[in-house]
């Protein structure tokens, strides 16, 4: 395994990480977890993501019980979260729920931050992203919020995730004037379909800010695994009724030609599709971790072996990916 610094902290992360969207709960019981968490570990994996809302509450909740039963000494590990969608959220027709969703201020972090703790049976999360902005939420408040759960042990690091440039330089600022916690990292949704926030919009962060990244969706939801050329396959994530709105992206028919020529630059490399893509997000020098999803561990075994791959990526081939895949990219 090989490891970078998250941004300009003192914290190193494994190039590949392993996170629980979808999976935990939906696909992954406490068994299975602990069997991939222990692998990962093995593998070196050091970080392993989740957020409140996944699962509503119960990824967490998995998660912190199969890290429980392996009984890894907590140093060995990171662990991180995400808040803002919050926990019970009101059903279509009801009224939302007031400070309780959608929201980032003082009152739901600091209760968050708590319910979170107790569903992983930990005490301090490594890690703590600000799932998505909050335009109603004055940023300083929120940044005071994040400062405090740090000074009171309860947070080692926070940053963001799907925030602008201009909000994130807004909440650094306002952190640097005040001389509270600064945000660490951002967690994009970065792959070969989906670059311009990464490599556009962040590009002045990196060096202003020392943004550190630790992106998601490497595989664009399995479109870079080639397993949705021919449709949904049953049993897939796509074929889960909460994952309904990835299905027209999952079906991209220009994407999924893309995939299959792909599948030629792989096989010159002696790789999957799947592992090629990863190694692509793991080449830029910018990402911290590449977040792993896997509901078997097979899968994870399997992508893995994409940092074998990742120094095959010379100048040539990273131009024949860029000739299939850049002029799709969003």
């Amino acid at each position: 395994m090989q490891y970078r610094r998250l941004g300009r902290s003192g914290l190193q992360v494994s190039a590949l990480s392993l996170g629980s969207w979808v999976t935990y709960h939906n696909q992954v019981d406490v068994a299975s977890a602990r069997e991939m968490l222990a692998a990962a570990l093995d593998a070196g994996i050091n970080f392993f993501d989740n957020a409140e809302i996944y699962a509503n509450g119960r990824s967490e909740t998995i998660m912190g019980e199969a890290f429980k039963q392996l009984g890894k000494p907590r140093l060995d590990y990171l662990v991180s979260t995400k808040f803002y969608w919050g926990l019970g959220r009101a059903k279509p027709g009801q009224p939302p729920r007031i400070n309780g969703q959608d929201t980032l201020n003082r009152k739901y972090l600091m209760q968050a931050i708590d319910g979170a703790l107790q569903r992983m049976q930990m005490d301090h999360i490594d890690l703590v992203f600000c799932h998505r902005a909050d335009p109603h939420t004055p940023i300083e408040e929120t940044v005071r919020a994040m400062n405090d759960m740090i000074e009171q042990g309860k947070v080692l690091y926070w940053g963001t995730s799907e925030w602008t440039a201009e909000e994130i330089r807004a909440a650094w600022q306002i952190a640097d004037r005040h001389g509270w916690h600064k945000p660490v990292m951002e967690q994009p949704q970065y792959h070969l379909f989906h670059r311009k926030r990464v490599e556009q919009e962040y590009a002045r962060l990196y060096e202003d800010t020392g943004l550190g990244l630790t992106t998601w969706s490497p595989l664009a939801s399995g479109l870079l695994t080639g397993k949705y050329k021919a449709g949904i396959p049953e049993g897939s994530r796509g074929a889960l009724e909460s994952m309904a709105f990835l299905r027209e992206g999952l079906t991209d028919a220009a994407k999924n030609k893309a995939v299959g020529e792909l599948e030629g630059v792989a096989a010159d490399l002696g790789c999957n599709v799947a592992q090629l893509a990863l190694a692509w997000v793991h080449r830029n020098p910018r990402v911290s971790t590449v977040i792993l999803g896997a509901s078997k561990l097979s899968q994870l075994q399997d992508n893995l072996k994409a940092l074998e791959v990742a120094p095959k990526l010379d100048a040539a081939v990273l131009e024949r990916i860029d000739g299939i895949t850049k002029a799709l990219a969003e």
